[in-house]
């Protein structure tokens, strides 16, 4: 369940990272060979109520989690930060259909963790995000290995009035918010 849990927080920024690329192409277009290239982020997700359901190594669980643009903002510098300070490399590029990514990181007793991936979607109403991970020298030995996970992010409307900004429901009740996590 924690492991579920720090990989999805951790997909969550990557898929919240405002990484600027270089492109001209639109998500689902390859980039144009002959285009001047100019900065391009990724899309940000539409504020609201996102069920995320995440499946890895034979487990599927889903969280609820309540954006607004300034708590998307937040974890945009946060994906940014931590790529920064344990990232020896995080890109974020354009691709047919979606958005690949690239990172090595190393997680301290956690292990080094490289993971490629892709994210696609409108990230107004659906996005799906797959990735493989390779985790080298963790204490838990569980975690060293190969891990496949896949998240899709489904918008269902406004966020309810018990859930503020930053709250991610999980799947056993217990609410908590992204921000005391992230210590942003």
């Amino acid at each position: 369940m924690r492991r579920v849990l720090v990989m999805g927080v951790a997909l969550l920024a990557l898929a919240a990272c405002q990484k600027k690329v270089e492109s001209t192409a639109a998500v689902g277009e390859a980039p144009a060979a002959s285009a001047t290239a100019s900065a391009v982020s990724p899309p940000k997700r539409k504020p609201g109520l996102w069920a995320q359901t995440i499946s890895t190594n034979g487990m599927t669980q889903t969280m609820k989690l309540c954006l607004d643009e300034a708590t998307e903002a937040k974890m945009t510098v946060w994906g940014q930060q931590a790529g920064k300070d344990i990232c020896a490399k995080n890109t974020v590029t354009p691709a047919p259909g979606g958005w690949t990514f690239v990172s090595e990181c190393d997680m301290g007793q956690a292990g080094k963790v490289a993971t490629t991936g892709k994210a696609t979607g409108d990230f107004n109403s659906k996005y799906v995000i797959k990735a493989t991970s390779v985790t080298t020298g963790s204490t838990m030995a569980q975690a060293n290995g190969t891990h496949e996970m896949e998240m899709t992010g489904t918008w269902e409307g406004a966020c309810p009035a018990n859930m503020k900004p930053g709250d991610m429901t999980l799947p056993n009740g217990m609410t908590m918010n992204i921000g005391s996590v992230t210590g942003k």
